[in-house]
């Protein structure tokens, strides 16, 4: 009978339920807007200092200011928030609360609004970058040691499709790429890593070795040439070669700088190729690294990306990597195991 007694009943209004003599009327969502950030970083202050003038200095306000702060507070919140005590301002319930979770919350609204420092060395992440694999050749030995020993937590996954390299920047597909443009669209960034002249790789019993090498007998060979993939003016490697009004109007396409020099090697075949890959692929294999017999434009290879990654200062501190590393390639000395160059007219 007493539990039937104290039952609510489908007609008990909900104030009897709660205890509560009226029903708490439901308050409409604060839009933030309307919200000034800094009074709660002058809350922060009055919560842990507990004393208005002391809380002033914290934050350089004047002790109106911040009195007039703690008023505005009162009347965001509806609550008194501190009150006078006889030692002091003390912290309402409300404000205790508050003052376990401003900390947090201050905490990453600063994180949001100021740039943190970067660690390499704590940097887990991955970094994509699209090159064509005879730049992967040149640069990747020197630059991966380097991000081993200063980002070591780091992967770096490359792509030798340039095709859409542009798009793909633009979409965050890719974070770089690496190779050949002439001037870069609004919204890319270029950083030019080094210059390379165009040099001929051939078997080193190749016949024509042992005649004049003239540009007639250049024309009469047959050619190689890499598929660059790229509609963007990345990779090619055979522009120079393409204006020239030789008999081979249809070389032989070869799918990457792999496959070539083992092609290469095995017949009559000529190959142009940026110089520092022809030396790095001849020391491998049976080939000689012959000079042009004609004048050739310089090949430029270039780091690419776009504006939407300029700033961060991850992407900064890998492309500064990047061409450090592309520096050390250029300047490295010779090794003991780089094939002896035939210079233009010279024959073994």
């Amino acid at each position: 009978m007493l539990e039937g007694f104290f039952a609510p009943t489908a007609s008990a209004p909900q104030a009897l339920i709660t205890g509560d003599r009226y029903p708490a009327p439901q308050r409409p969502a604060m839009n933030l807007a309307s919200v000034d950030l800094n009074l709660l970083v002058a809350l922060e202050a009055l919560l842990e200092h507990r004393n208005v003038t002391h809380a002033a200095q914290h934050v350089g306000q004047s002790q109106p200011a911040m009195s007039r702060a703690l008023a505005r507070l009162r009347g965001m919140f509806n609550d008194d928030l501190l009150v006078r005590t006889s030692t002091g301002l003390a912290p309402t319930p409300r404000g205790e609360r508050l003052a376990v979770l401003l900390p947090s919350v201050l905490g990453a609204i600063r994180e949001i609004v100021t740039s943190r420092s970067f660690a390499p060395g704590e940097w887990r992440s991955k970094a994509t970058m699209a090159m064509p694999d005879h730049q992967a050749l040149v640069l990747l030995p020197r630059l991966l040691p380097r991000l081993r020993e200063r980002a070591p937590l780091l992967d770096i996954v490359t792509d030798p499709l340039l095709a859409g390299a542009l798009r793909r920047l633009e979409q965050g597909e890719i974070d770089l790429a690496v190779g050949q443009i002439g001037d870069t669209p609004p919204g890319y960034f270029r950083r030019s890593l080094y210059s390379d002249r165009f040099a001929c790789l051939m078997r080193q019993d190749h016949p024509a070795l042992a005649q004049d090498w003239t540009i007639e007998r250049f024309a009469t060979l047959r050619h190689a040439v890499i598929a660059s993939g790229s509609e963007d003016g990345f990779g090619q490697v055979y522009d120079g070669l393409a204006k020239l009004d030789l008999p081979d109007r249809d070389p032989i396409l070869v799918p990457n700088m792999l496959t070539a020099p083992a092609m290469i090697a095995e017949t009559d075949l000529v190959l142009t190729v940026p110089h520092r890959v022809a030396t790095r692929v001849a020391a491998m294999l049976p080939l000689a690294v012959v000079d042009p017999p004609l004048e050739l434009p310089p090949y430029e290879v270039a780091l690419i990306w776009h504006e939407r990654r300029h700033r961060d200062p991850d992407h900064s501190w890998l492309r500064t990597e990047i061409a450090a590393a592309a520096l050390a390639a250029v300047q490295g000395g010779r090794r003991s195991t780089d094939p002896i160059e035939l210079r233009s007219g010279a024959a073994s």
